[in-house]
């Protein structure tokens, strides 16, 4: 009888296996070619969700995929442990955020595992854990003795539930995206790492990431933000100020009917006497769904025309971008336009298209929407009549030559802001001293301890100030009570350099001792040569892991500049249109489908329904088409297992081909077909799907064949043997009970990729289709291989060809070579 396909047996024991063994234990420098294959770490939340198993599946095949190819292959996996939902975990259900998220990190380790997962835990990485953050704080003293983190008073998004300060993205529509409170505007003073320094150098680099996709370079580009211009001033009447001003646009100065300055400007507390209406605009600061305004008291003058324009406190204008100060032409800025017509100023057209310029009534006209594009300057003093273009370098020239400013090059990029206001992260190493002022821990102090004692209530400020053992310590300079910062980093912080502790067997290491090391792995593993996460963190995520890099670099302990050399960015997983979460309810748990159809076919369709950079739309019928899949393969093998298991294993070509019997020749031929095919398409941007429809037409091949003598299962063997082989990145338990039910010594994954023999592979006929006028009109078997004269002689001499051509000149023959003839024919 026979044996009926159970994969929770089967997956059982042979995850068992693989751990016992240590078979996925990374092999030292001297082990070969070097692959790093790294999957985005997850938030320890307790349960995987089908995009963690889409996205580690691809992980795992190519890790297993090169592997099996001969390289030595890293493939970590470790835990993004710190952040908000812990704490806010830690309130809802009265546990500390460490034992809510030890206890999460072992139940999803244990799902990974069930998913067949190839990681080595050696390398694991928790970034909760002492062991860890210490060089989070060490790499903060570094960036200080550098100049690169420094201390200043900011507006920061503040959410007053949460308490803690949110990055621009984790305000949505001006709610938390957390809690979903009001965010409002707060002046704290906070940590920055200064990334501006990098800003060019990150922005070159983006040219010199040829395995990432364009959309993620351009998303790169675009958030850094290179914008090439002049700085102008306009003199404040009645005041001895200037208003500085950056514009890309100096062909547009002419244009100026108004001006405004972010609130915190320098000079906002000087222009408006009412503090009251200030701080009411400052509330609004950054937030560009409202665009609110203050009229100061003050005039400036445009330097270019002698124009006197307003001057307003805006909240769109951002303090750190440019100089805080802008100089508004609504008729060529759609956001200045909008603020124009909510306060009633005027708008003044000074660029036209090119087509419309010899009938343009320049001066102040009515418009519906502002015209950004270059064109003709029009009413500009001198520069009238010339194309933008040649207008901007013009103007800069006057501008310099007359004092009025001078061109510069600014980014949008600004420095990141690493201080929040919450208890579970990385403490910031720091002690205030009366006497000293801010004073570094010292390095032998490291690390600065997060305390396990502190209720984590969820109101107020930082947990960290009710902590006296923690807040007092002694100045490490002259040895008075201090205070510590009660602040802790950033979680970006965390995963802007994990990659890099992974080059190491986890445990409590002297990183910076192995950095300097001229013998470590560092330089070997480094940089990740295959990196998978989704698009989500196509801006922040990478964008830090960069500067990070450089950052190391420039200090002496690496010599790359880029972490990662590919990147792949896979869709979302869609059911009932929309993505997979809670809130919508299309939630597909994952540990239900290994429970029921085992972990291989989870895996197996997740790969198989679409190719990785698309999103993969659910589908029920598509989980069960996989697993008949995998059924039938396991009937097919088992069926055949006695002639099977009687074979040597079939390790060269097991016969004379020459002597094979058609079927028996055409199952060889597939069989090296396949291989060939599955070789590329793995090669070839992961096109995982298109190479499991080839392992399905093998199987289909296999299914068909009914063995006749001893050469026929030893082909049998060797075909079975190939499919296994190619199967296993993709469902691995199964490959490896059914590589040993055949007879074979386990394991799977310590044989070579399989080759193919490029002679075996060619067909021996092909179909030829043969068109008139571009018109189906015959098809026939030929020869592979056949020469083009021959083709062209064969297609002519066809009798349902020569009827359609009859007596009609031959104007050409077009021959598609091993497809189709096509015969062209006119009067």
């Amino acid at each position: 009888m026979e044996e009926r396909y159970d994969p929770q047996k089967v997956e059982l024991k042979w995850q068992q296996y693989w751990a016992d063994r240590e078979l996925y234990k990374t092999g030292s420098k001297s082990s070969g070619q070097k692959f790093y294959c790294l999957e985005m770490f997850p938030y320890p939340s307790g349960e995987i969700h089908m995009g963690h198993v889409r996205n580690y599946a691809i992980g795992d095949v190519i890790a297993r995929y090169k592997r099996m190819s001969g390289y030595n292959v890293l493939h970590p996996m470790g835990w993004d442990a710190f952040g908000l939902p812990a704490e806010n975990a830690a309130i809802k259900h009265g546990v500390h955020p460490s034992e809510w998220t030890y206890k999460n990190i072992g139940n999803m380790k244990k799902q990974l595992d069930g998913l067949g997962l190839s990681y080595d835990w050696n390398r694991e990485v928790t970034t909760c854990s002492p062991e860890y953050y210490r060089w989070n704080q060490w790499f903060f003293l570094k960036m200080l003795e550098k100049g690169l983190t420094y201390r200043k008073h900011s507006y920061v998004n503040w959410c007053p539930s949460c308490a803690t300060v949110l990055a621009n993205e984790q305000v949505i529509d001006e709610k938390c995206w957390r809690c979903d409170s009001t965010v409002i505007q707060k002046k704290l003073e906070q940590w920055f790492f200064r990334i501006t320094y990098y800003a060019e150098e990150l922005l070159q680099g983006c040219d010199e990431l040829p395995g990432w996709p364009e959309r993620v370079v351009l998303m790169q580009k675009n958030w850094i933000g290179k914008g090439e211009g002049v700085e102008v001033d306009f003199p404040v009447e009645g005041l001895d100020e200037k208003l500085r001003i950056f514009t890309t646009r100096p062909d547009t100065l002419f244009g100026v009917t108004f001006m405004c300055i972010a609130p915190e400007h320098p000079l906002s507390e000087k222009l408006v006497k009412d503090k009251v209406a200030l701080d009411a605009v400052r509330a609004k600061y950054g937030k560009d769904t409202e665009k609110v305004g203050l009229l100061t008291d003050f005039y400036a003058t445009n330097p270019l025309n002698g124009n006197r324009v307003p001057i307003y406190v805006a909240n769109f204008v951002l303090i750190e971008y440019g100089t805080g100060a802008i100089m508004s032409v609504p008729a060529h800025d759609q956001r200045d336009f909008e603020f124009a017509e909510k306060y009633g100023l005027p708008v003044k057209v000074v660029i036209v298209p090119e087509e419309e310029f010899k009938i343009q009534d320049s001066g102040f006209k009515i418009m519906r929407e502002a015209y950004e594009d270059e064109g003709i300057l029009v009413d500009s003093g001198q520069f009238t009549g010339m194309k933008s273009d040649n207008a901007k370098k013009k103007i800069i020239t006057f501008i310099e030559e007359q004092g009025l400013g001078n061109s510069v090059i600014n980014y949008k990029l600004r420095d990141w802001g690493i201080s929040r206001q919450r208890y579970w992260g990385t403490p910031i190493p720091v002690i205030y001293c009366d006497q000293c002022g801010t004073v570094p821990v010292p390095e032998k102090d490291l690390p600065v301890l997060l305390p396990m004692d502190v209720m984590v209530k969820g109101t107020g400020g930082s947990p960290l100030l009710e902590s006296e053992a923690f807040l007092y310590t002694e100045c490490p300079v002259c040895g008075s009570r201090a205070r510590r910062e009660t602040d802790t980093m950033d979680t970006f912080v965390d995963s802007s350099w994990y990659f890099i502790r992974y080059c190491f067997n986890k445990g409590d290491i002297d990183l910076s001792a192995e950095l300097r090391d001229p013998e470590s792995e560092l330089d070997y593993w480094m940089p990740v040569n295959q990196y998978i996460g989704g698009v989500e963190h196509a801006v922040l995520h990478l964008l830090y892991s960069r500067f990070f890099t450089r950052v190391i670099r420039d200090l002496g302990l690496i010599k790359i500049s880029e972490p990662f050399q590919n990147l792949l960015t896979q869709g979302m997983v869609i059911k009932d249109g929309a993505k997979m979460s809670k809130s919508k309810g299309n939630v597909v748990d994952p540990n239900y489908l290994i429970r029921r159809y085992g972990a291989d076919t989870s895996r197996l369709f997740s790969l198989f329904a679409a190719p990785p950079e698309k999103d993969l739309d659910w589908s029920d019928k598509g989980v069960e088409g996989a697993y008949r899949f995998l059924n039938r393969l396991w009937g097919l093998v088992h069926k055949n297992l006695e002639g099977l298991h009687g074979h040597r294993k079939a390790t060269g070509e097991p016969v004379n081909t020459l002597r094979l019997g058609d079927h028996t020749s055409r199952l060889y031929r597939k069989t090296h077909q396949t291989v060939k095919k599955v070789t590329a398409d793995i090669e070839r941007e992961y096109h995982f799907n298109t190479a499991i429809a080839a392992l399905m037409e093998l199987v289909n091949e296999i299914t068909s064949f009914e063995p006749a003598s001893d050469g026929d299962w030893r082909i049998l063997k060797f075909v079975v043997e190939k499919l296994l082989l190619l199967l296993c990145p993709f469902s691995p338990h199964i490959a490896e009970e059914l590589w040993e039910a055949i007879g074979n010594r386990p394991s799977i994954f310590e044989q070579k990729w399989p080759g193919w023999d490029e002679e075996a592979a060619k067909e021996d006929t092909i179909e030829l289709v043969i068109q008139v006028n571009g018109k189906l009109r015959s098809k026939m078997m030929i020869s592979a291989g056949t020469p083009d004269e021959e083709i062209e002689k064969i297609a002519l001499a066809d009798s349902r060809t020569g009827e359609i051509i009859g007596t009609q000149k031959i104007k050409k023959v077009i021959i598609v070579k091993g497809k189709l003839v096509n015969i062209v024919i006119g009067a």
